[in-house]
């Protein structure tokens, strides 16, 4: 798991399918759109996440934890909060 910003989005997928421009308005203000497009490609091309593309216009796009990416909710769910405190923290 490569970045600064994986487990948190990973933690953000943990509940479920979320759509591109839902994660983007959960994520802290300095994260680009750019940034989040290369980070959801680099967690998909490691297995940590699915990215789903319905036909149809516009388009729509979900992502959700991968296989792999499941193996890791149980940590998700008990250290996601700490490591966005931590984030916000920082700030």
């Amino acid at each position: 798991m490569t970045g600064k910003w994986s487990m948190y989005i990973m933690y953000l997928l943990s509940d479920g399918s979320v759509r591109f421009n839902e994660l983007q308005r959960r994520m802290p203000e300095e994260m680009t759109y750019t940034t989040l497009f290369r980070q959801l490609m680099t967690l998909k091309e490691e297995g940590l996440i699915a990215r789903k593309e319905y036909r149809q216009i516009p388009l729509k796009v979900e992502y959700r934890l991968g296989e792999i990416g499941e193996k890791f909710k149980d940590v998700l769910e008990v250290r996601g909060n700490e490591y966005i405190q931590y984030l916000q923290d920082k700030k």
